[in-house]
């Protein structure tokens, strides 16, 4: 099976770029905008794709023609996005045109990665038939992709995340674990919002039902996030308990205090029976991540 994959650069695509140059089952073409920052070079095909430049799209679609393209390339910066609509709208609505339009003329079949921000969090977690309703800007833009694929003739899958994490290379943002870890480390005083509930989500995961849903060619909508829901305080909170680090220095507010740009679902988390169900997902316990995260920095070092 021929993979193409953009956004390789990129977290998520960093992640399924080492599961599956791995597996002799997969072809793989690996693209992400400018040089491949991924120090590992083998196992994969890279070319340079924009794929906001629908002439590109389409030139190495057809050229390379895959069997399954997974789309991990996003504005997922939700403060941005209000901002800058425009730019949010080419990168996460504009591209999955081009890509379902590639797609569909070569008979591919299209992996989209949603997000929890196309619901209101007034009533979660959330099953792949509730109602969206969209508080930002970024969350809209989402749920235009969605609905753009819904309404096209491509074959496609669409899966929803929470707050994905983990390790990778040269990344152009950080993330919450992360970011807690050093910032506990150092006992830094740390205000932590305590009225967000989300599901987050290791990499390595979200890589894995990409995969599953890949070798299907699984149609539909299904939900892709961690299995434990909790509130941001928490996230906090469990990765100074799995590191040792004292919980003294955490103060719990509001969101309201922080002034966000964009406004967010106060408690999302998703249901995942039909992703287990249907395509055999499996997430890790909140500490089982951390667990293989720290496998991983402990590589590093």
């Amino acid at each position: 099976m021929k993979i193409l994959i953009t956004g390789t650069n990129g977290l998520l695509g960093q992640k399924l770029l080492h599961k599956l140059r791995a597996d002799n089952y997969f072809e793989l073409i690996a693209t992400s905008k400018g040089d491949n920052r991924v120090s590992n070079k083998n196992g994969y095909t890279y070319i340079s794709l924009d794929v906001t430049n629908k002439e590109d799209v389409e030139r190495i679609i057809l050229a390379q023609k895959p069997h399954v393209v997974i789309n991990t390339a996003a504005m997922t910066n939700v403060d941005l996005c209000e901002e800058q609509k425009k730019e949010c709208d080419l990168l996460n609505v504009d591209a999955v045109t081009y890509l379902a339009d590639s797609c569909l003329r070569i008979d591919a079949h299209l992996i989209q990665i949603s997000t929890d921000f196309i619901f209101d969090g007034e009533d979660g977690p959330y099953k792949e038939e509730d109602m969206p309703n969209p508080l930002s800007y970024y969350g809209l833009s989402k749920l235009k992709s969605e609905q753009l694929l819904q309404d096209h003739d491509v074959q496609w899958t669409i899966l929803r995340t929470i707050i994905v994490f983990g390790i990778g290379e040269n990344l152009s943002k950080g993330n919450i674990v992360l970011w807690a870890k050093d910032a506990l480390a150092k006992g830094e005083s740390l205000n932590i919002i305590d009225d967000q509930f989300r599901a987050p989500t290791l990499a390595e995961d979200l890589a894995d039902i990409c995969i599953l849903a890949a070798r299907k060619k699984a149609l539909g909508i299904f939900n892709a996030s961690g299995k434990d829901i909790m509130s941001i305080y928490e996230i906090v909170e469990r990765v100074a308990k799995y590191y040792g680090n004292t919980t003294d220095n955490l103060n719990k507010i509001s969101t309201a205090t922080l002034n966000q740009k964009a406004i967010r679902p106060p408690r999302t988390g998703f249901i995942l029976d039909k992703s287990i169900n249907e395509l055999g997902y499996s997430p890790h316990s909140f500490e089982e991540c951390l667990a293989i995260m720290d496998e991983q920095l402990k590589a590093i070092d």
